[in-house]
């Protein structure tokens, strides 16, 4: 009898999500996700051509040498104008490749949470935005060398930068979601990306309707972080942002499942 009973038990008997905690599902996921960047020429080629950009932008489009003072206004300027360009082409894969190529559907079955392979893949693709960031460090370090430099703004400025990327980045990974090719993932996270970034130069032409519209503009928080001063109403923006990007991922890998 007890034989009988041991055959017959489904082999499915563990509920899905219960195989390991959450915490660790998702940081198995994020290191392989971040790791993939690097399998391939991918990661090198985001970092190497962001750097190379925010070179140009400093010290040929925004003039920093001209200044003849110890400031990152530049360098600033630079990364906030390339964010909205480099996150779609580290988020583009995300869920697009796997897609495509039918692991997806092998993924989500397997006994791990949506939401944990949801965050371990935007932590991977954030953690690579991370660095390419975290390597531009050069330049505050040098002006330091070169005059007295206010580590506030210079602090402030870069949890502006860092939260303004990972929100295009949850951006790039929900439209990743919602399509089978990298390219038009891309495509449409930059679109829309450029199209919230420049909210924030054409609010003079709204009249009475620009306090409103400028509020969902990422470089109005960004400008507002980046003087020093943390106000929470604008870490909650970059916050509320990556939530509904990564709730409407969700929505779309449980549409996947029932499909």
């Amino acid at each position: 009898m007890s034989e009988t009973a041991a055959v017959s038990a489904p082999a499915t008997a563990i509920p899905r999500g219960n195989a390991g905690t959450m915490f660790n599902n998702t940081w198995t996921i994020a290191k392989r996700e971040f790791a993939s960047y690097f399998s391939s020429a991918l990661g090198y080629i985001v970092i190497g051509m962001f750097l190379l950009l925010v070179g140009v932008l400093v010290f040929f489009v925004f003039n920093f040498l001209e200044r003849n003072e110890a400031t990152l206004q530049s360098l600033f300027e630079g990364v906030a104008w390339l964010s909205w360009a480099i996150s779609p082409a580290i988020a583009m894969r995300t869920f697009a490749e796997e897609s495509r190529t039918g692991t997806l559907e092998m993924l989500i079955t397997q006994p791990v949470r949506d939401w944990e392979v949801i965050l371990g893949k935007y932590l991977g693709a954030t953690g690579l935005f991370a660095v390419a960031l975290g390597l531009t460090f050069v330049y505050p370090l040098a002006i330091s060398k070169m005059g007295d430099l206010d580590w506030g703004p210079v602090l402030g400025g870069y949890l502006g930068l860092f939260l303004g990327g990972a929100a295009y980045v949850s951006f790039g990974v929900m439209v990743s979601s919602y399509t089978k090719d990298q390219i038009t993932a891309f495509f449409v996270a930059f679109v829309v990306g450029l199209l919230f970034f420049i909210l924030n130069y054409i609010t003079p032409a709204l009249g009475s309707a620009a306090p409103i519209v400028v509020y969902f503009s990422p470089r109005f928080h960004f400008d507002n972080i980046a003087r020093g001063v943390i106000d929470l109403r604008n870490v909650i923006y970059f916050l509320s942002v990556i939530s509904v990007c990564l709730l409407a991922t969700a929505r779309s890998l449980d549409s996947r499942r029932w499909s």
